[in-house]
C-alpha cells in the first residue's frame, strides 16, 4: 500500500514542478521575443539614428531600476574594474578621481605614487589626456588614464583657475586594506581597516601580531568608512577575536541554495584582548558583519555612530561577452538573528522611494550575554559619539562636495608645516559658512519636496493663490531651520572639515596620525578601554 501512494505523491510533485518550470519558461521566452523584435523595428525605423548598444544599456538600466541599487549590470571594463578592487592591486596613476562630463576631478594622489610624484594635487581638475580633450570626449574619460605599467602620459589640468601641464608614468598601485596601524600608549594597539579585499585578513592579522608583540593589551578596530567588500574576509577578521565554529552570519533567501550559514574555521590569534570596533555612517556591508557579529557575541565594544544599514548579499553572475550581472541573493543576519537593512526596496512610497524602517518598529534580539539589540537599522553602537554621525546637512554637504571643495580653498590660502599645530576654529568655521553661501550651497529637505508636490497640486485644485503666501511663509522658516541644522551639527561638520584638510597637507598618514591625538571618537575609545569596569559592565 505505501508504495501506491509513495508513487503516484512524487510523479503529481515531479509534474507541477515541470508544470511550473515550463509555464516560467513560456512567459521568460515570451517576453524576450516581444522584446527582441520591439527593438528590431525601433532600429530600422526611428526617426532619427539610434545606437543599438546605446539602447541596450537604457533597457538594461531600466529593467533593474526598481530593483535594489545593488543590483547592477557590468560592462566588460566594469567587471575588470571589481576584480581589480578585490585583488588590491591595479596598474594607474596612484590617486582617487571623480570623472565628470567634461573633467576629472583628482579626490587624493597617494603618497609616492605617480600622480602624486608629477605634482598633482587634490582639486586639480584634468581636462586633457594625451591629445583627447575631454570635454569633447563621450565615452568614460577615467579609461584614458589606465593603461600598461610603465606607460607615460600627457595631463592638462586646471589648478585654482591656471592651466598646467605635467607627465607621469604608470605604475602598479598597491591598494592596502590596512593603511595604517600603530601602538598608543605603550599599550593600545590601533588598526585602521577601509576595506574588504583579498589582501584584508592577511594585513590585518599581521598587524594585530606586530602590535601585540610591541606590548598591545588592547585593540581598537577602525572600520569608519569602510564601505565593505569580500563576505569570507569578514567572516575571517571576526575569527581574529574568536574561536572556531561560531556563527557569524546566516544568509537567506527564497531561492534554498543561498540558504547558507557562515561559521569561523581557523584559529584565534586573541580571545580574550579588550576590543573596541569603530563605526559610522559609512561603515556598511562586510564592516558591519564584523561589527555586528563581534557585538552579538559580546567580543566588543562598538563607538561611534549608527552604520549605513546593508544587510543585502550580492553575488556576481556571468554573462556573455564579457558582462557580468552583480544580482542581491539574499539578506544576512547577525549572530543573534537580525537583519539591520535599513531601507526596503521591495516596498516604496508614493514617490517610488525605498522607506526606510521605522525605529518603533525595530525588533528586538538578544546577544549571546543576553544584552538587548535591535534589527532595521544598521549596528547601534553601544556608545554613540556626536562627531561620527551623518545627519541630513552633513550629507548635503558632502553630496554638493562642500566640504572637498573648501578643503581646497583652504589648502592654497594656508601653510602648514606640522599636523600637531592645526586645529580648525571658530573663525574658520564661520569663514565655511560663508564659502557655502558665497556659492549658492543648497539642499532640498523631505519637508521641502512634500510641501512643493502639496504646492503643485493645489493649482491642479485652483487653491494655488489661496495657499501661496503660507507656503512662502514655510519656505523662509525651512531655511531658517536650515541655516540652525549648521550650527547644531557643527561638531561632525568641523570633524569632516579637518579630516579633508589634514589629508591636503600630509596625506593619509599625516590624518591618521593627528586622529589618535584629537579624534573625539578614537579618544573615547581609548577611555573605555582604560576603564576596565566600565568596558565590562557594557558588555555584561
Amino acid at each position: 500500500m505505501k508504495k501506491r501512494i509513495i508513487i503516484p505523491v512524487v510523479a503529481i510533485a515531479i509534474l507541477l514542478t515541470t508544470a511550473s518550470f515550463k509555464n516560467d519558461f513560456f512567459e521568460i521566452a515570451k517576453q524576450i521575443e516581444i522584446f527582441t523584435t520591439m527593438f528590431k523595428e525601433l532600429n530600422m525605423n526611428y526617426v532619427d539614428e539610434v545606437t543599438p548598444a546605446t539602447l541596450m544599456d537604457k533597457a538594461i538600466k531600466g529593467m533593474l531600476e526598481d530593483l535594489d541599487p545593488y543590483t547592477v549590470y557590468w560592462n566588460e571594463q566594469e567587471v575588470q574594474d571589481a576584480r581589480i578592487k578585490n585583488s588590491g592591486t591595479y596598474t594607474g596613476i596612484g590617486a582617487s578621481v571623480r570623472t565628470l562630463k567634461d573633467k576629472i576631478v583628482v579626490v587624493e594622489p597617494f603618497k609616492g605614487y605617480p600622480a602624486d610624484e608629477a605634482g598633482l594635487k587634490a582639486g586639480d581638475e584634468i581636462i586633457k589626456i594625451g591629445n583627447t580633450v575631454l570635454s569633447d570626449f563621450d565615452d568614460d574619460a577615467g579609461e584614458l588614464l589606465k593603461g600598461a605599467s610603465g606607460t607615460s602620459v600627457e595631463l592638462t589640468f586646471l589648478r585654482q583657475g591656471k592651466t598646467q601641464s605635467t607627465s607621469l608614468t604608470r605604475k602598479k598601485v598597491a591598494v592596502k586594506a590596512v593603511p595604517f596601524y600603530k601602538l598608543l600608549d605603550d599599550n593600545i594597539g590601533y588598526i585602521v581597516l577601509t576595506k574588504f579585499n583579498r589582501k584584508t585578513t592577511i594585513e590585518t592579522k599581521a598587524a594585530l601580531e606586530e602590535l601585540k608583540a610591541d606590548g598591545a593589551t588592547k585593540i581598537i578596530l577602525d572600520l569608519r568608512g569602510n564601505p565593505g567588500g569580500l563576505l569570507n574576509e569578514a567572516i575571517n577578521i571576526v575569527n581574529l577575536f574568536v574561536p572556531k565554529g561560531e556563527v557569524i552570519t546566516t544568509t537567506k533567501s527564497v531561492i534554498e541554495k543561498y540558504n547558507k550559514t557562515y561559521s569561523t574555521r581557523g584559529d584565534p590569534v586573541d580571545t580574550e584582548i579588550p576590543l573596541v570596533v569603530l563605526v559610522n555612517g559609512r561603515s556598511a556591508s562586510a564592516s558591519e558583519i564584523v561589527s555586528g557579529g563581534l557585538q552579538d557575541l559580546d567580543r566588543a565594544v562598538i563607538v561611534g555612530a549608527r552604520s549605513f544599514g546593508k544587510g543585502l548579499v550580492q553575488r556576481p553572475k556571468k554573462l556573455t561577452y564579457g558582462t557580468q550581472l552583480k544580482v542581491t541573493i539574499s539578506r544576512y543576519y547577525t549572530p543573534s538573528g537580525r537583519c539591520i537593512q535599513a531601507l526596503d526596496y521591495w516596498n516604496r512610497d508614493e514617490n517610488g522611494d525605498p522607506i526606510r524602517l521605522d525605529p518603533k518598529e525595530y525588533n528586538s534580539f538578544k546577544t549571546k550575554g543576553g544584552r538587548t539589540v535591535y534589527d532595521g537599522g544598521g549596528i547601534l553602537p553601544d556608545i554613540e559619539v556626536e562627531t561620527a554621525q551623518f545627519s541630513p546637512i552633513t550629507t548635503a554637504l558632502l553630496k554638493d562636495n562642500a566640504i572637498f571643495d573648501y578643503a581646497t580653498k583652504y589648502y592654497y590660502k594656508n601653510e602648514m608645516a606640522d599636523w600637531a599645530d592645526f586645529k580648525f576654529s571658530e573663525a574658520d568655521f564661520q569663514d565655511f559658512l560663508k564659502f557655502l553661501k558665497q556659492n549658492d550651497f543648497s539642499y532640498e529637505t523631505q519637508t521641502e519636496k512634500e510641501f512643493a508636490e502639496a504646492l503643485r497640486r493645489s493649482e491642479d485644485d485652483d487653491l494655488k493663490k489661496e495657499i501661496e503666501s503660507s507656503y512662502r511663509q514655510l519656505k523662509a522658516s525651512i531655511d531658517s531651520a536650515k541655516d540652525k541644522a549648521l550650527v547644531d551639527k557643527k561638531a561632525e561638520i568641523m570633524s569632516l572639515l579637518s579630516d579633508e584638510i589634514l589629508k591636503r597637507y600630509f596625506y593619509r598618514e599625516g590624518l591618521y596620525n593627528y586622529q589618535v591625538k584629537n579624534n573625539s571618537e578614537i579618544l573615547t575609545a581609548i577611555e573605555v578601554l582604560n576603564d576596565a569596569n566600565r568596558y565590562s559592565r557594557i558588555l555584561k
